[in-house]
């Protein structure tokens, strides 16, 4: 369904040994990478040998978009993210997950998400009355500007990479739990097996390929775009420069980079 990347989730040091070299400060160098996103036109990343990945950093400002208005419920691109990232199926922990909001003519507010929506939504629910509307929203990790959760890490396994992709160190985290508490999205968990933070990366080592994150590809329906806003032709610059987008909890000033089509106003 995906194509994942040596059948493991790349953390940095992973990322690293699969063939980048470190210098200082911090940088990396990547060769061979090929640009594969909507917009890139082909254009090689990191190409020539020798060349930082670092230098091609300030090149990238990535984006997603999720329409609300086409989600259908389907929990493809749950189950492509859990086979992607390696996020145990059985267990209620999820990098992305798709909720539906259910509002009847008082404007009373249901919300679920069974399992995350892994395996779709049960067409009537006996407790909720005959909703006047009912729609899907997926969840994910909004790729804030200013995110609280590195600010919160006392070991700095939780950083910001140079094209602005907020990571988790698995080999650094303890597991305190202070970054997935200062998520006001909710997208943070401990994973079950590793005992270490995990979330939502846009699947990193794929869009560093020039691949599409795993939800987007499995997409039935295109409810979710990725791409890289400093492309001319990319998809979400298109939509950003067209169109009307909300993002989740402004209020908070984190800047999330997740950006909505028809969100609703009861989505919290």
């Amino acid at each position: 369904m995906t194509e994942n990347m040596a059948n493991k989730e790349v953390t940095r040091r992973s990322f690293l040994a699969s063939g980048a070299k470190v210098l200082s400060g911090g940088l990396v160098i990547v060769t061979g990478v090929t640009q594969l996103l909507p917009g890139g036109k082909g254009a090689a990343l990191g190409a020539a040998a020798g060349q930082k990945w670092a230098d091609q950093w300030e090149e990238h400002h990535w984006g997603f978009v999720v329409d609300t208005r086409k989600c259908i419920g389907c929990g493809r691109c749950v189950r492509a993210c859990k086979e992607e990232n390696h996020v145990p199926l059985d267990d209620h922990v999820y990098r992305t997950w798709v909720e539906r909001y259910m509002v009847d003519t008082n404007d009373r507010v249901w919300v679920d998400s069974p399992d995350g929506g892994l395996h779709g939504f049960p067409a009537d629910r006996e407790d909720v009355p005959k909703p006047a509307k009912s729609f899907f929203t997926p969840k994910l990790c909004n790729q804030c500007e200013k995110p609280p959760c590195v600010r919160v890490c006392p070991v700095a396994a939780t950083y910001r990479t140079g094209d602005g992709v907020t990571l988790v160190d698995q080999e650094r985290c303890i597991g305190c739990r202070y970054c997935i508490q200062a998520c006001p999205y909710g997208a943070r968990f401990l994973h079950p097996e590793l005992k270490v933070a995990d979330k939502c990366t846009w699947c990193y080592h794929r869009i560093t390929k020039g691949m599409l994150p795993a939800c987007v590809q499995v997409c039935p329906v295109g409810a979710r775009v990725f791409g890289d806003l400093e492309q001319p032709d990319s998809p979400v610059r298109a939509i950003l420069e067209s169109e009307r987008v909300n993002v989740l909890k402004p209020a908070m000033g984190t800047e999330p980079r997740v950006y909505y089509l028809g969100l609703d106003k009861v989505v919290g």
